[in-house]
C-alpha cells in the first residue's frame, strides 16, 4: 500500500441476537468455511435504508431468523486493505440489540454454511473478532442491568 492509497469509508449493520431458554442465555453466530469462523450478523445498507433497516434485513437474511430491535450497541470500527486495487477501507458496523419474534436458524441464506445458537458464555470464546467480542460483552451488559443482575465483571 502507499502513502497516497484511497480511503473509503463503508458502513454495515447488524446485530447480536439473544433469547432465554430454559433459564439459559443465548445468543446466535453465523459461521463460514472449515475451519469455521464465527461472527455476528452484519452486512451492507440499501440504497436508501436506515442504518435500523439495513440491520434488521441483514440479521433476517443472514439467520433465518425474524427479529425486532431491543436497543443500540453502538458501533465498530476497523481497517482493512485491498492491495491489488490500492485502497485502504476504514469500515464503521452499528450493532443492535435483538430478539427473535419468527422464523428457524435453517432458513439463513447461502452467505454463511452454519447458523446455531450458542450458551451466551461460550459465544463470547467462539467469536473469531476482537470486536465482535466487545460487542456481545457490551450486549450482555445491556441484558444483566435489564434483568436486575447488574453489568457482567470483564472477562479479559
Amino acid at each position: 500500500m502507499s502513502a497516497s492509497s484511497r480511503v473509503e469509508n463503508p458502513v454495515s449493520a447488524g446485530g447480536v441476537v439473544y433469547q432465554r431458554k430454559s433459564g439459559r442465555l443465548e445468543t446466535v453466530l453465523c459461521g463460514r468455511s472449515q475451519p469455521v469462523r464465527w461472527c455476528l450478523a452484519k452486512g451492507t445498507p440499501d440504497a436508501g435504508e436506515t442504518l435500523e433497516e439495513t440491520a434488521l434485513r441483514e440479521v433476517r437474511e443472514e439467520t433465518g431468523l425474524e427479529v425486532k430491535l431491543d436497543g443500540s450497541l453502538g458501533s465498530i470500527d476497523y481497517w482493512f486493505a485491498d492491495r491489488d486495487k490500492d485502497v485502504r477501507y476504514h469500515k464503521t458496523v452499528h450493532f443492535y440489540l435483538m430478539v427473535p419474534v419468527g422464523g428457524a436458524t435453517d432458513q439463513h441464506d447461502p452467505e454463511f454454511d452454519v447458523v446455531e445458537w450458542f450458551d451466551a458464555e461460550e459465544a463470547l470464546e467462539t467469536l473469531a473478532f476482537a470486536n465482535e467480542v466487545k460487542v456481545l460483552k457490551r450486549a450482555l451488559d445491556m441484558i444483566a442491568e435489564r434483568e436486575g443482575a447488574g453489568p457482567k465483571e470483564d472477562l479479559t
